[in-house]
């Protein structure tokens, strides 16, 4: 057995803007796994700036475990706590060899085209033009709820961008989710969620950076709107202590990226956790390329959860690999289409 990985940048269609800046490209990393004329394919979702393991060592960090495969995946999963993306890319590596079809992880009713995963349509900061414009086309395409990324533009705007959707759209016909990213600030942040309250909002992600429980405890036991964690799990390493941050802050939801927290069996701790103490959950990707999507999708789908999903990324590049994913009226299908990785 030997493994070998690589760098690729994955480029965007249209620069996406969130409250941290604007992306005009994602950097990604493969992992490829050989053994008796199998292959392996796992993908290392590294997002610069807000992954844990966004370190100098990471490259030499990804390489050791190449040099190590044989420790086999136990092993190497445990060795890499603090690297979640290797974890997730060592992960599925190793299920893609141990698969007939290096792409096919996890078959199901879903990888048969027979059952599909809803997912939220995925609304880019921008200008009030531009922000107006993609939510429209959302709907036209479909989506029964979007995420909108919200705190870059002036705060009143994005007030009158929601009062223009609930003008024209029922709470029946569409669902919104907002993602501040952490933006506000700590000591208005109810201010500015009892203003979100009249547009009937699902949720809103990470209203105040991380770090701040108490602060953060204090806004999810006040807040008009459910709150669902998301940055406040990044770097959270043992079970402990993930029960003890859930107990402590007592979210309504919490979000799970499986290249941020420890790839498949990182996230089944966090999910087990949140239904132990009854708080919801839905996976979403951090940006990967199909390859990591896939993989992740896949997985999502057995783990039977109705809500919508954070899966509908894989449009959003320029260079992205060629697959069988579609997305249609709002949900997420494995089709006909072929691999070209």
């Amino acid at each position: 057995m030997r493994a070998t990985y690589h760098q690729y940048f994955l480029q965007f269609k249209n620069p996406s803007g969130t409250s941290r800046g604007v992306l005009t490209k994602k950097e990604t990393w493969f992992i490829i796994i050989e053994k008796d004329g199998k292959k392996g394919i796992g993908e290392c979702g590294l997002l610069r700036g807000l992954s844990c393991d966004d370190r100098p060592n990471y490259e030499e960090k990804l390489k050791w475990a190449c040099e190590n495969i044989h420790l086999g995946e136990d092993i190497l999963w445990q060795n890499l706590i603090e690297f979640p993306s290797i974890q997730f890319g060592v992960e599925m590596a190793f299920r893609s060899l141990n698969s007939e079809n290096p792409f096919l992880l996890f078959p199901s009713d879903y990888t048969n085209n027979q059952k599909s995963i809803p997912i939220n349509g995925l609304v880019w900061m921008g200008n009030e033009a531009f922000m107006k414009e993609q939510i429209d086309q959302k709907l036209k395409e479909g989506f029964h709820c979007i995420k909108l990324k919200i705190g870059a533009i002036d705060f009143e705007k994005e007030l009158q961008l929601l009062q223009y959707i609930r003008q024209n759209y029922t709470l029946e016909e569409i669902e919104i989710r907002v993602d501040a990213n952490g933006a506000f600030n700590s000591e208005t942040a109810l201010i500015k969620l009892n203003q979100l309250s009249g547009f009937k909002l699902h949720s809103i992600e990470q209203p105040i950076a991380k770090n701040q429980h108490d602060r953060m405890s204090e806004l999810c036991k006040n807040s008009p709107i459910p709150i669902a964690l998301d940055e406040e799990l990044i770097g959270v390493f043992s079970l402990v202590e993930k029960e003890e941050l859930l107990i402590k802050i007592k979210p309504q939801f919490i979000i799970l990226k499986p290249s941020f927290i420890g790839g498949f069996r990182g996230t089944k701790e966090w999910i087990d956790l949140a239904e132990k103490h009854q708080i919801g959950w839905w996976i979403t990707s951090a940006l990967e390329s199909n390859v990591g999507l896939n993989a992740i999708a896949q997985w999502t789908y057995l783990q039977n959860n109705p809500m919508p999903q954070g899966l509908g990324t894989g449009a959003l590049y320029t260079n992205n690999f060629e697959c069988p994913l579609e997305v249609k009226n709002g949900q997420l299908r494995y089709g006909k289409g072929k691999w070209v990785f």
